[in-house]
């Protein structure tokens, strides 16, 4: 490209998902305070997939997959809870936005209908409390980035480039070189972002033994993948299939291997849903460790007043913990504190909205909660008291591990009593009058924002990272906090009557059985039962892996020593999470080349050890990506500003 005027910044963002739309509607809300309108600046933006919605939330992706959250808590503005450096700028929410097409709320510049009609559609008939496409997400990013480069300055322009950034080159104290696949010139930027997403990773070595396995004997087997990129053409109808995982991953593959293939659900009279088989669907053989899905989400809202989030793992906490000499164990040092905080958004909630299930008042229950500490014999005491009900206290173990210690006679016997397990789960999600859990969801999501900064300070140790925080706490919050809407667990239950799913177990063990060309599943839920599969589908996500990267420009970085995977080491061992190293005080990527963070090379998000902050969040919530973004957008144009104005004066 021809060289750049003295007075334009060039900023290069490979990457042009939700996180890259975030990023520039807080440049536009900075901008005027921030940036010289006298001066231009070039925001390049690359990336084969459309600018918004990115390769994740794409439109072309089946129409069977759905967000796993409620209209109502998607959006991608800041609000009154937001507690950013710069100007608030409160935008709809995905419900909002969607009620104009229906005539039922005001218009959102830049107005536009979809040009997808079913996306139309189900937009003018989506309800706040309904769970939406991926589809209509899709159209709502395409509209919240189309609004962020609307309002930029004019001095501040966009070009999109399709295309893939394979390598990013140039010295820390000058201009870089963004190298685009499909051209033979760079892109030359002062800084370059990279919000690259999640990304795919080549299959570790733990499967590769499986996918020999199957190549030798004419057998399907799938590493994991992203559910809207999976191909199962490989699986026949009637085939027996074990599905390895039971998340969000399991519910989207398991809804292509049955509605996908023609099938259809139907209400009985008496209310309950059952299948109707098209014939062309496999036998889904389902396990996990915990051996039941993720908890429905809940579909109601709160019923008492907001909990004065966050009360016990808040800042001052966090300065608490910070100040200790030793490294830190999340299990051992943050968890008390996160489960007491969980519990008081719970009993909040439970105290506030139905004290006729409680036994004494609030003030005098929570004077008594706030003095004990959570594994406290006289906190377990004064709960008993304070809520009479078992099923209104709340209890971490048995909601972590439902199958712990139980055995069933036989694979029928787990089956029913599996399902009973799961109607009883979604049918107090979707019951009011169990509110108490939405308040252990939000303080949950309170944790959530107060984590990174523990994380970012280094202090965990080694262990801790690799088994409490990416291991137990990820899969737990999971567990909990981010499972599918209830619905889709009512078509499981349809599925499993119909005999087209069956569960396996907890503590899954799969195998390999040379003499029939099996696979093999088993479970200590169901001693003794094998199931033989002649495919094997990893239903859960591809972990980030820097050393199996997917990324043409991360192995680029990779192979010239110009980023690092994150390792942390100590007296307890070492952690490799996989994730690209970055400075937790900027999102600068750490070049080890350099011994420090590359000053003009930042990452966001997915996959670095920021932790794949999410990228959109439920209103008012003080979501840390918004924070993040902001943060990232000032330091952004303070930087170019600085640059553009030192080589106009020189």
């Amino acid at each position: 490209m021809s060289a750049d005027p003295a007075d334009r910044a060039v900023l290069v963002v490979v990457g042009a998902g939700p996180r890259t739309t975030g990023l520039l509607e807080r440049i536009a809300a900075n901008a005027p305070e921030l940036w010289d309108g006298t001066r231009q600046l070039k925001i390049h933006l690359v990336d084969p997939h459309p600018p918004g919605p990115g390769r994740i939330w794409r439109h072309a992706q089946s129409p069977l997959l759905r967000m796993n959250s409620m209209a109502e808590d998607v959006t991608l503005f800041t609000d009154e809870s937001s507690t950013v450096e710069g100007p608030v700028r409160p935008g709809p929410s995905l419900a909002e936005w969607a009620a104009q097409f229906a005539g039922s709320g005001p218009r959102h510049e830049p107005y536009e209908e979809p040009a997808d009609p079913d996306v139309l559609a189900e937009l003018r008939d989506l309800a706040s409390s309904d769970f939406p496409t991926r589809r209509a997400q899709s159209a709502y990013l395409d509209w919240v980035f189309r609004r962020a480069i609307g309002e930029l300055p004019p001095s501040v322009t966009v070009d999109w480039h399709r295309t893939t950034a394979n390598a990013v080159t140039g010295p820390p104290n000058g201009p870089q070189q963004v190298h685009l696949a499909d051209r033979a010139q760079p892109l030359t930027a002062d800084l370059v972002v990279l919000a690259l997403g999640h990304l795919g990773s080549a299959p570790p070595a733990e499967h590769e033994a499986n996918a020999d396995f199957a190549r030798r004997h004419g057998r399907f087997h799938l590493p994991p993948e992203f559910s809207a990129d999976a191909d199962l053409s490989g699986v026949r109808a009637g085939e027996p299939v074990v599905l390895r995982g039971l998340g969000l991953a399991f519910i989207d593959l398991v809804a292509l291997l049955t509605e996908g293939r023609g099938g259809r659900f139907r209400t009985e009279s008496d209310g309950t849903l059952s299948y109707l088989p098209s014939g062309r669907e496999p036998v889904i053989h389902a396990g996990s460790r915990r051996g039941v899905p993720y908890h429905a989400k809940t579909r109601y809202r709160l019923r008492g007043p907001r909990a004065p989030l966050p009360r016990y793992f808040g800042a001052d906490a966090v300065d608490e913990l910070l100040a200790e000499e030793r490294p830190l164990d999340l299990r051992r040092d943050l968890w008390p504190l996160m489960a007491k905080e969980i519990g008081f958004g719970h009993y909040h909630e439970l105290f506030h909205a139905h004290p006729e299930r409680t036994a004494m008042p609030w003030p005098e229950f929570l004077a008594a909660y706030d003095r004990l500490d959570w594994y406290e014999p006289d906190m377990a005491s004064l709960v008993a008291k304070g809520v009479p009900d078992p099923v209104d206290r709340l209890d971490f173990e048995a909601l972590d591990r439902p199958l712990a210690g139980r055995v069933f006679a036989s694979a029928e016997e787990f089956q029913a009593g599996l399902r009973t397990y799961i109607a009883e789960d979604v049918d107090r999600r979707e019951d009011e009058e169990f509110s108490a859990d939405l308040g252990a969801f939000l303080a949950l999501l309170s944790i959530y924002g107060q984590l990174p900064r523990v994380v970012a300070e280094g202090r965990l140790s080694a262990r801790s990272i690799g088994e409490d925080l990416d291991g137990w706490w990820q899969g737990f919050f999971s567990f909990l906090a981010s499972g599918p809407p209830g619905f889709r667990l009512r078509q499981l239950l349809a599925l499993s009557r119909a005999g087209i799913v069956r569960f396996v177990g907890a503590d899954i063990r799969v195998g390999t059985d040379e003499a029939t060309g099996t696979f093999t599943a088993t479970s200590p839920t169901v001693p003794g039962h094998v199931t033989r599969a002649t495919a094997l589908i990893e239903a859960y996500l591809p972990r980030s892996s820097l050393q199996r990267t997917e990324s043409p420009l991360l192995r680029d970085l990779l192979a010239a020593g110009a980023i690092a995977e994150e390792v942390v080491s100590d007296a307890e061992g070492t952690h490799r999470s996989g994730l690209v190293d970055v400075s937790p005080a900027d999102a600068h990527l750490r070049d080890p080349r350099l011994g420090r963070p590359h000053p003009r090379r930042i990452a966001l998000g997915a996959p670095t050890n920021s932790r794949a902050i999410a990228a959109f969040a439920r209103p008012r919530t003080d979501a840390p990506a918004f924070r993040q973004n902001d943060a990232v957008a000032r330091r952004l144009l303070r930087t170019l500003s600085r640059a553009r104005a030192a080589a106009s004066d020189g």
